[in-house]
């Protein structure tokens, strides 16, 4: 007879048990090792040892076996043969017969929000364990009842590899051997509320191409080549040399007329950008968002999938190679990155456990006004560490010489955009949000002391004093911050008709009182002509030689006024 109770096989079988290795898998017994398994269509199971093998007996109607191996101990190596019947027969290793892939130290890590590298651990990891190859998954989901890992390898049936809870952390856990890259999965969680949910992995490292919306499990094979562009960095740091960059939105930047004008892949775009943009003369392309977001036909403002690239354009290899290439044409690549919200869509991080997980609780604090998006709880220790593990992620891996953090000043006041009685003040009754101050100059004397020579920059449209200041002098600790009272004050001028100009010459002038307060950037970017703005060109006073002379005049003011360049795609056309 079987010493598991009942209640504790029927949570089992009814997906609600939080440590299924409790249960299933080896344990020692008084007469050897007895091993359970949890396989509800099976008719017949086999444990096979190096000496010999154990028949496992069905020991509940919801598909739990049961079996003892006489006189073993613990650790105890066995496979496991499965017969379906005429569904077929299947050998494998036991996903319930190893210990965890996180460390103790791991878990204190996570939990204080110190573990820089948290990707590394959480998601979808190949690797060998005890001498197994397989798949580590792992998520963070502290409110669940129980989670289970569903995916190509299981035919998406929670019932068969339901992980275990790795105590007080909140991190649920599960080795699943010859799970391969290019599998499908999904975690499938029951809320505190009872209910069944699908949610892609907060980070995962490849996702399906939408309106698909499964991660996938990735292994990167790129051989990097841009050693000598790496080393010579942090010798030529972008406060030191000109800079211009050439903003890019990757889907529409080129399309493929032969092929009904299809968007490019990363690997055609790579030598065509990265020949252009050198020819054109500039040192940087800034790409909007290539994080996986579920819109094809957005700028990639609403991230799904913080770890992964989107997959329209290719592999997550494929933007590697895309930025390989740019390096070794000499060209710098930076990142637009959103820490400022995300998206409500059900599979991705909106109450990820059924709770208000990465978001606020309070409507007040976590749902922006405008943008119908959610916004990040900065005070809470895991949501700091998931974005600061994930600018770092970017620069690291992809090797990315930068990131441009959107929306910065809606991270700051907590009644941006919100009227009163809409927002809830800080602890000492102020607008600022003090753990958003707090959560950036973090990000930025990590990033600038984990990798030397990359660039921070903040698109921040208010007067917050310091923003490209060290933190160590009261500042935000960016590289540099987007001037856009300059931006909104020249194209101001250039709109009026010269014979009014004269009126109007305090808005080229009014820059110069203030250019030398931050590292400025002067961005003529994608915000000047979307949501109907028109072009450049448009915005220009005259007729088309006009234009044409006043846009000319414009590109010499900008690129002779103090301050880094940044030229949205197409503007340098017209």
């Amino acid at each position: 007879m079987s010493a598991v109770g009942t209640q504790e096989l029927d949570a089992l079988v009814r997906r609600e048990h939080p440590n299924p290795h409790s249960v299933l898998g080896p344990h020692e017994a008084d007469d050897g090792v007895v091993i359970r398994a949890l396989r509800p269509a099976a008719c017949r199971i086999v444990a096979y040892v190096d000496s010999g093998q154990a028949e496992l007996e069905q020991i509940h109607p919801g598909g739990v076996f049961e079996g003892v191996v006489p006189a073993a101990a613990l650790p105890l190596r066995y496979r496991l043969e499965i017969d379906y019947g005429a569904a077929g027969r299947f050998e494998i290793d036991d996903p319930y017969a190893f210990a965890p892939t996180l460390t103790d130290f791991d878990l204190h890590l996570i939990g204080e929000g110190r573990h820089e590298e948290v990707y590394q651990r959480l998601g979808a990891h190949v690797r060998e364990h005890e001498g197994v190859r397989g798949t580590a998954f792992a998520v963070w989901a502290p409110a669940a009842r129980a989670v289970s890992v569903v995916g190509d390898f299981n035919s998406w049936d929670g019932r068969l590899h339901a992980m275990r809870s790795l105590g007080a952390s909140g991190i649920w856990e599960l080795f699943l051997p010859g799970a391969e890259p290019g599998c499908r999965y999904k975690y499938e969680l029951l809320t505190a509320q009872g209910d069944l949910t699908l949610k892609a992995d907060p980070y995962a490292f490849e996702a399906e191409p939408p309106p698909q919306t499964a991660s996938i499990v990735f292994s990167s094979r790129h051989k990097w080549r841009d050693g000598e562009w790496l080393a010579r960095r942090p010798k030529e740091t972008a406060l030191d040399r000109p800079v211009s960059i050439y903003e890019v939105h990757l889907g529409s930047w080129r399309l493929n007329p032969l092929d009904g004008n299809r968007q490019l892949s990363y690997l055609e775009l790579a030598d065509e950008l990265a020949a252009y943009a050198k020819d054109m003369g500039f040192t940087h392309v800034e790409l909007l968002p290539v994080m996986a977001h579920p819109f094809s036909g957005s700028w990639g403002y609403q991230v799904t999938g913080y770890f992964a690239p989107a997959p329209r354009y290719g592999s997550p290899d494929d933007l590697r190679t895309f930025i390989d290439r740019l390096h070794g044409a000499g060209i710098g690549v930076i990142l637009d990155w959103v820490p400022a919200h995300f998206p409500r869509d059900d599979f991705a991080l909106a109450r990820f456990d059924g709770t208000a997980l990465y978001e606020h609780a309070d409507p007040r604090r976590g749902a922006h006004p405008d943008w119908g998006t959610l916004v990040f709880n900065y005070g809470r220790h895991e949501v700091r560490n998931f974005l600061i593990s994930n600018a770092l992620f970017w620069l690291r891996e992809y090797h990315a010489d930068g990131i441009r953090v959107d929306a910065v000043a809606s991270m700051l006041y907590l009644d941006y955009s919100r009227r009163e009685g809409e927002w809830v003040p800080n602890q000492f009754g102020g607008r600022e949000d003090l753990d958003a101050v707090s959560f950036l100059k973090e990000l930025n004397e990590v990033a600038y002391g984990r990798e030397p020579g990359i660039m921070t920059v903040a698109e921040e449209s208010t007067a917050w004093p310091g923003v490209s200041r060290p933190t160590y002098l009261g500042g935000l600790g960016f590289g540099f911050k987007w001037n856009m009272g300059w931006m909104h004050d020249t194209l101001g001028y250039f709109q009026q008709d010269p014979i009014y100009r004269r009126y109007h010459h305090h808005e080229l002038t009014f820059s110069l009182m203030y250019a030398f307060s931050e590292n400025f950037i002067l961005p003529l970017s994608h915000d000047e002509v979307v949501h109907g703005k028109g072009s450049l060109y448009s915005k220009m006073a005259g007729d088309r030689w006009q234009k044409l002379a006043n846009l000319r005049a414009l590109y010499a003011y900008m690129y002779a006024h103090p301050g880094k360049k940044l030229l949205f795609m197409g503007s340098e056309l017209a």
